[in-house]
């Protein structure tokens, strides 16, 4: 019942660790001009439910890097990015959103904050070359890899392979070493379990990934990443964040830095706050197994509210999901009908996020 990406006319840049994951037994897709794990010989349900009750690891090297290296570059983040970094200090990461003059969201985006003068910026695979444009910063995307242990069970069993690297604080930053080569990990990820990212360089990058299955840590793939994030309700750009879509509606008005004096898009944003959002982020729970597409409209009281952004099963509860960008703000609980393939399926609005994380 897993949606599944199609695996026609694989092409484009495989990660450093192309080899290993078909060694692995990934099932290679195309994703964001990546060719990419889709999922392992377990399957994306068990790879889910993995993450959700141990440890799974994610190559995420698609993911960009932008490295803003000097003196200028906490004002030119902070001129350009809508949160504050003043909420922050060296050493911790912080979400924020990169914005047009529109207020529309070019990007959402992982701030690393190495060092005093030094950021690690992480775009989507896809607009790396957005953020390379908006920043004075360079990109290193190619020089590492980036390696995502998630779940309750995820620092325990880095402890095997790295004590220090389990002790990083949930978005905290540190320069650490493994095998003598430098490698920074952050307090960060996208399934909504606890968990660290690890980016190392590549001639590091295939014994750490070793070395972490062997502590036994699941190979996990974009499948069951998606699955995750959407029981997490955690938006992913090109679907509840886009160029036509804000990050008001999307219900993150929190990575706005309103005390500070500009970001890019503000003006836009400001007329947004002032006359409230077109659309509202919306949860949507069907009353079967029936797993949500992406597209699929959504109507209340004969009246139609927009399609969802995003939509799919959830593992852990068992029924079909999604999220859309609907054009009425309902309760929690109220009666939905879901339009897939000609006929209409029952379903409520639900409290985000649908799967809390664990703690």
């Amino acid at each position: 019942m897993i949606s599944r990406p199609s695996v026609t006319d694989v092409s484009g840049r495989r990660p450093f660790l192309y080899d290993t994951h078909v060694e692995l037994g990934a099932k290679i897709v195309p994703f964001g001009g990546w060719e990419m794990p889709l999922a392992y010989a377990s399957g994306t349900v068990a790879e889910h439910l993995a993450c959700r009750r141990d440890a799974v690891v994610f190559d995420v090297s698609h993911l960009g890097t932008v490295r803003c290296d000097g003196d200028a570059m906490f004002d030119a983040l902070q001129e350009t990015l809508t949160n504050d970094l003043t909420k922050i200090a060296p050493g911790r990461a912080q979400y924020t959103h990169l914005l047009n003059e529109d207020g529309f969201v070019v990007d959402d985006i992982i701030v690393w904050w190495v060092g005093e003068h030094e950021f690690d910026v992480m775009p989507n695979a896809s607009n790396t070359s957005g953020v390379t444009s908006a920043l004075p910063g360079l990109d290193v995307t190619d020089q590492r890899c980036v390696l995502a242990v998630q779940g309750p069970r995820a620092r325990e069993k880095v402890a095997q392979v790295e004590p220090a690297f389990a002790k990083v604080a949930r978005f905290h930053v540190e320069r650490l070493s493994y095998r003598g080569s430098e490698v920074r990990v952050a307090g960060t990820g996208y399934t909504g379990e606890d968990g660290i990212e690890i980016a190392a360089p590549h001639e590091i990058a295939e014994e750490l990934l070793r070395a972490l299955v062997r502590a036994g840590i699941t190979p996990a793939g974009l499948g069951a990443r998606d699955t995750l994030r959407l029981e997490a309700a955690l938006p992913l750009y090109g679907h509840e964040l886009s160029l036509s879509s804000t990050t008001l509606e999307a219900n993150l008005g929190w990575v706005l830095g309103w005390q500070k004096s500009t970001f890019r898009g503000r003006a836009a944003v400001e007329r947004e706050r002032a006359s409230g959002p077109r659309r509202h982020l919306t949860g949507v729970l069907v009353e079967g197994r029936q797993p949500l597409r992406d597209g699929a409209r959504v109507h209340f009281e004969g009246r139609d509210l927009g399609a969802l952004s995003s939509g799919n099963f959830s593992p852990v509860l068992e029924r079909g999901i999604g999220l859309g960008l609907c054009n009425e703000l309902l309760e929690v609980g109220a009666p939905l009908e879901v339009e897939l393939r000609g006929r209409e399926v029952k379903a409520s609005v639900a409290a985000l996020p649908f799967v809390r994380k664990v703690k």
